[in-house]
């Protein structure tokens, strides 16, 4: 573990700056190279053959050829190094230092034991060493935060210790947050499963003799309660579940089983359940929440800001919005609207909606009852998103500009849009033309049937075959309108004429993929390209007036519906066509 599974040879470093996997440092000088993939630089790797060669004996034989000064701090030789070698902590008040070769030392790191008997590691003794394998620990699990530095170690087993690890007593007992009991350090190293994350371990163990649970030495930390971006709700954790609690046993995150014979996080409102490792895999989508009895001030606080008529069912029929000053009239007649959209998220109205008899506003009903501030998962900032609207923006998430509703962060100012709010938010979804539901999959690369591009990370996938696609096809348009057909045009998932004559686009008369998703009008069997319908600006709402659009025109330009003749701008004479 000291070093090398094989011959090192020089090499320039001619594909930029390589990391010394002794030091951590780069640079772009001549490196010592192994076929294993270690580098280490010229003196790094004397250094170091240095101290394999005499074995326990390595420090020792730096102090040999350069004497350790035992120092003060602020002596002036110190100036020029920042790090132990041993712990990669910074330099102490008395440190060992060596000028020549800068191999420095704290005073504790400089008196560790050569060789270590250890009762985790009955088979050999444990050696100081340098863990340039970079190793996890076999009593926490961890990797040290610089990846090297001292470990106490067995080369033939590959059995590394911190040097904190090490010297803890192994009749440790540990007092939990999150659970009633303390935990006892197990004195056996066995394989098992974790109680509190549902995860295999190999190394240490520590166990509640009252409850008979087994967990990480991590997981003895665990909180109780967190907030995640994951769920609206808070999420509280358990060491099991019955089954019968859940409708649904599979992970919100990644969509696979969750054992409930072990420990997980779940809503007690919606009754959905995560992976201890899946909600906390990312620190940035999460936090711990402290005080129980506190009521979070970002969970359910409605758009809808006050509540006039409920019918018999509870539901509320005229409301106040606070992005609209008159009230709000609760509707199911679609038909009547087929030909309107959501000003939230400018979809066409397919579903119940709130509509306002003064002027011409409309909102579904999901798009009214979203929250004013919203966490999600795939905004990276701490705080909350806010509901805007109004402006002119670019989503972050599907690049499409749109003035309709949208979540803005007041920290990085990144807005996006419902559409994507709403397809992104976690659950099973149905979709045109197939059968199945589908799931988003974070980390999935794959291609898009709807529109054909390939290699694309994150996608709605179906369990059950190939289909996949991805957010921005699933959040199309049901239903739109062009200018080449009086009627509306519906959205198709496959096309029945099997005459390749009429696999063309009746908007730009230009061939038409006949296994990709397009609009179609079975009245007038009209067939058109997605984008040649949408057009450029989709989800700009008519009548409004943008400034600038992409530098495309200086001046002002006003959306309107249905133009055949592209009028020219009233500053400059220029033609607009969007």
């Amino acid at each position: 573990m000291f070093l090398l599974c094989g011959a090192l040879w020089v090499l320039p470093s001619q594909d930029g700056e390589y990391a010394c996997d002794f030091c951590d440092k780069e640079d772009n000088e001549f490196v010592y190279h192994c076929s294993c993939g270690l580098d280490f630089h010229i003196k790094c790797a004397l250094l170091t053959f240095n101290i394999a060669e005499n074995s326990l004996k390595e420090l020792d034989h730096v102090a040999l050829q350069h004497p350790l000064i035992s120092t003060e701090n602020g002596n002036e030789e110190l100036e020029d190094v920042s790090k132990c070698f041993g712990c990669w902590e910074p330099l102490a008040k008395f440190t060992h230092f060596s000028p020549d070769c800068g191999f420095n030392l704290h005073e504790k790191c400089a008196k560790l034991p050569f060789k270590l008997n250890h009762v985790w590691h009955r088979k050999h003794p444990l050696v100081l060493q340098f863990n340039s394998q970079r190793l996890s620990c076999k009593i926490c699990g961890e990797t040290s935060r610089m990846g090297s530095g001292f470990v106490y170690g067995c080369s033939p087993c590959k059995f590394v210790v911190h040097i904190e690890c090490a010297s803890q007593s192994p009749l440790q007992v540990i007092k939990s947050t999150n659970h009633e009991h303390p935990f006892t350090v197990f004195l056996r190293q066995v394989p098992f499963t974790c109680d509190a994350c549902g995860t295999e371990g190999n190394h240490v163990a520590y166990t509640c003799g009252t409850c008979n649970i087994i967990i990480h030495k991590n997981c003895i930390s665990l909180p109780r309660i967190i907030k995640s971006k994951w769920h609206d709700h808070r999420l509280l954790h358990t060491y099991f579940h019955h089954i019968e609690d859940f409708r649904v046993l599979d992970c919100i995150i990644c969509h696979d089983e969750v054992n409930t014979e072990h420990g997980s996080y779940y809503c007690s409102k919606c009754t959905v359940i995560f992976h201890v490792k899946c909600v906390m895999k990312d620190k940035d989508s999460y936090e711990i929440v402290e005080n129980e009895d506190e009521e979070s001030p970002d969970e359910s606080v409605s758009s809808i800001t006050k509540v006039l008529e409920r019918n018999d069912a509870g539901e509320a029929t005229v409301i106040e919005h606070f992005k609209h000053i008159h009230y709000l009239i609760l509707s199911d007649r679609v038909g009547e609207y087929d030909d309107k959209c959501c000003d939230g998220c400018l979809l066409p109205i397919v579903t119940s909606f709130y509509y306002c008899t003064q002027c011409d506003f409309f909102l579904h009903k999901f798009c009214a009852e979203l929250p004013k501030v919203k966490h999600v998962w795939h905004h990276r900032c701490r705080p909350a998103l806010v509901l805007t609207s109004n402006e002119v923006f670019e989503c972050v998430r599907c690049l499409c500009l749109s003035n309709a509703f949208a979540y803005k962060c007041e920290e990085c100012e990144q807005c996006t849009c419902l559409r994507c709010i709403i397809a992104l938010t976690p659950g099973a979804r149905t979709c045109l033309g197939h059968k199945h539901p589908l799931l988003f999959y974070t980390e999935y690369k794959g291609p898009c049937v709807p529109c054909g591009k390939d290699d694309i990370k994150g996608l709605f996938r179906c369990k059950d075959c190939n289909f996949s696609l991805d957010h921005k096809c699933f959040s199309l348009p049901i239903r739109s309108e062009h200018k080449s057909d009086k009627h509306l045009l519906s959205l198709a998932s496959h096309d029945d004429n099997r005459y390749s004559e009429s696999h063309f686009c009746d908007v730009c008369e230009e061939s038409r993929d006949p296994n990709l998703w397009f609009y179609h009008c079975a009245t007038c069997n009209t067939s058109a390209h997605i984008n040649c319908v949408l057009g450029e600006y989709p989800f700009i709402k008519l009548g409004s007036t943008v400034k600038v659009i992409e530098d495309a025109h200086e001046h002002p330009l006003t959306f309107v519906k249905k133009i055949y003749n592209y009028p020219i701008c009233r500053y400059c004479g220029v033609v607009i066509a969007v």
